[in-house]
């Protein structure tokens, strides 16, 4: 081992907001002090409750990806594991996040992008109770 991961970082147009829509999403504290980071208009963190360090990257020509196109790649994506799809569904786009892929109904994973353009996967946990119908 070479080292350790201290965060993933997300190039964006406004770090701040970005931050707080995972926060939504996550839980956790935006802006934690943390002597590995200075915080400014260009650079925002969220520390989740897992210890996972999310960090947010100004980029003044930021140019989302177009999922699925191989032209403009996702990079990167997250998988956040739910209890509930459709309620995690409501409560994700109610803060500004697009639906990119139902799927068919029968999978365990849908998948979204956040209000700049990153794609991420909502995944039924399968370690919780039983995904029910609401």
């Amino acid at each position: 081992m070479i080292g350790n991961l201290q965060c993933v970082v997300l190039d964006c147009p406004a770090p701040l907001e970005l931050a707080q829509f995972y926060q939504s999403l996550l839980g956790g504290t935006v802006n934690q002090p943390d002597p590995r980071w200075s915080l400014d208009d260009d650079w925002a963190t969220l520390h989740t409750g897992s210890g996972l360090v999310l960090a947010f990257q100004r980029v003044d020509d930021y140019r989302p990806p177009q999922w699925p196109d191989p032209a403009r790649p996702q990079q990167f994506h997250l998988d956040i594991g739910v209890e509930n799809l459709d309620r995690a569904q409501r409560q994700v786009l109610a803060l500004g996040a697009t639906l990119l892929d139902a799927g068919d109904g029968t999978r365990g994973w849908r998948v979204y992008a956040d209000p700049v353009g990153h794609p991420f996967c909502l995944v039924r946990d399968l370690t919780g109770p039983a995904d029910a119908v609401t």
